[in-house]
């Protein structure tokens, strides 16, 4: 939700109640100023359902025989918004188990954006409820925030709408094969290929995201339970990570039969070298060369074990 329509919300909400304060305020003003033969209507928000409907009904007739743009025209438009705030808590009830749901205030205005949207579009000369309007705009303002401020990480929104799908037809095939789909059974189900569901299962992925440091309560007992101060194990902590040895063992095992290969003179070298960490020096005074002979010996031998190892 972006911060000039959380303030549009807010301001039309706050002051409908100031203006219609201000205005009836005045007394014979009230007449003066058009709005003469309109109900009193102090507390917009906690009129009943059947109470707001019928002002509903008669403010809206009120509204389209004024000015837009006018203190009066603002007050029944600021009113008819204020007495219609319980459709916004009614369509935000179906989004409570999602995170900032309706008891998130932010809900809340989304929702009355929708609102005031659906009141400047309403016309009561075609006979419907302003309601049957009004939800729709409201559920569709609420879907959007979720859709654009809610996902850990910004996917396009076919992948959003795909992420939706996947949980339907992934509830319906759980419990009609009694385990969990394939991407192949799910690709028949929705008519899609296997790696577009697959790109959608991955997307998912990115609607919730979990700190490396949240505490593993179900982690086991014993020293693998917690950590060197004593506290629970994190995520982080129980993640592995690559071994660098690993790549040492596959070249080792691709070096072995080469070093088998080399002449006995070659092999005892390359073990003074690398495996004693004797000097070039060391090493001819060992065997009897001079440090240049050691050193030609020992460059050749790498050369070649190397061209061999690319080569394999």
């Amino acid at each position: 939700m972006t911060f000039t329509a959380t303030a549009e919300a807010m301001t039309m909400t706050t002051t409908a109640t100031a203006t219609a304060t201000a205005t009836t305020s005045t007394g014979g003003a009230a007449d003066a100023s058009g709005l003469s033969g309109l109900p009193d209507v102090p507390c917009p928000r906690e009129l009943s359902t059947g109470d707001a409907r019928e002002l509903t009904r008669i403010f809206f007739e009120r509204l389209h025989s004024l000015e837009e743009g006018t203190q009066e025209y603002q007050y029944v438009r600021n009113t008819l918004i204020e007495m219609n705030i319980s459709l916004v808590q009614f369509a935000a009830r179906p989004f409570r188990d999602r995170p900032g749901g309706p008891e998130n205030e932010d809900i809340v205005q989304v929702g009355v954006i929708g609102l005031i949207k659906a009141i400047d579009r309403y016309d009561p000369e075609r006979n419907t409820q302003l309601t049957t309007l009004a939800l729709p705009y409201i559920t569709g303002e609420i879907k959007r925030h979720f859709r654009d401020t809610t996902w850990a990480v910004r996917v396009p929104r076919r992948l959003q709408e795909l992420r939706l799908e996947l949980a339907k037809a992934t509830e319906e095939l759980t419990s009609e094969t009694d385990h969990a789909p394939t991407p192949a059974e799910l690709a028949e189900r929705l008519d899609l290929t296997e790696d577009e569901v697959r790109q959608g299962l991955v997307a998912a992925n990115g609607y919730s995201t979990q700190s490396l440091d949240v505490p593993q309560e179900n982690a086991g007992s014993g020293s693998q339970a917690s950590t060197a101060a004593g506290g629970s194990l994190t995520l982080g902590d129980t993640m592995g990570d690559l071994d660098p040895a690993l790549e040492a063992v596959e070249d080792r095992h691709a070096l072995a039969p080469l070093l088998a290969g080399l002449d006995e003179r070659c092999s005892q070298i390359l073990e003074l070298r690398f495996g004693q960490e004797m000097t070039q020096a060391e090493i001819g005074a060992e065997i009897g060369l001079s440090q240049m002979q050691v050193s030609r010996l020992l460059t050749r031998t790498l050369g070649t074990l190397r061209e061999e190892l690319l080569q394999g």
